[in-house]
């Protein structure tokens, strides 16, 4: 095990926008009091991490603090959401009549949002934190990373055990799930990791 290599991605709390079901890329918005409370009652993650990495924004520093309150934090806006340009803080009742909007539902993956970032700019964008992080590691093991769902979903799609989909995965907000190697080796060559576990918490989780 001195040489297995873990990686934890964890989904920021919920913010007042996410529970109105916005668009929310990079708005630099807080969690609620809601998804405050439900991360304290969440509580600690039950695993250790050498280090903490978050998304530079607001929701993932916040959330990052109440998991690992003891720990010190790396921040890069390299880990942040998609840009939603104009579409961000408005939801799909707002939007639904708009041809670029529509356009985007069909082919997200082709069509960007009006003023906002493609899918292919997001992924080149995190890809560079992915390989930051590798230069970072050095003698750590254990690392992990506080940021937005679809930052997540496309690190999965990646990197997750068997080749998947974006929309084959889902992490709810304020959870985490461990993309684990059996090698730090085999990390840094980019293969997909060998094991998926979803993070134990202290709180109502752990007892369940």
């Amino acid at each position: 095990m001195g040489d297995t290599m873990v990686i934890a991605l964890f989904r920021h709390g919920l913010t007042a926008e996410n529970e109105r079901k916005a668009y929310i890329g990079w708005t630099d918005a807080p969690l609620s009091e809601n998804g405050r409370n439900k991360l304290y009652e969440k509580g600690r993650p039950v695993s250790k991490y050498d280090w903490i990495c978050t998304s530079d924004l607001l929701r993932a520093k916040e959330t990052a603090v109440c998991l690992f309150p003891e720990k010190s934090l790396r921040s890069t806006s390299y880990f942040r959401e998609i840009n939603f340009g104009n579409w961000e803080g408005q939801t799909y009742e707002q939007l639904k009549g708009l041809p670029d909007y529509c356009k985007w539902l069909n082919a997200p993956f082709a069509v960007s949002a009006t003023n906002g970032e493609s899918f292919k700019e997001m992924a080149e964008r995190v890809d560079k934190g992915w390989d930051s992080l590798m230069e970072q590691s050095g003698q750590s093991n254990r690392i992990a990373v506080v940021t937005h769902g679809g930052v997540i979903r496309y690190l999965l799609s990646k990197y997750g055990v068997t080749e998947k989909i974006f929309w084959d995965y889902t992490i709810l907000p304020g959870e985490g799930i461990e993309l684990i190697w059996s090698n730090k080796e085999s990390f840094r060559r980019k293969e997909r990791c060998t094991l998926l576990q979803e993070v134990a918490f202290t709180g109502r989780k752990a007892g369940q």
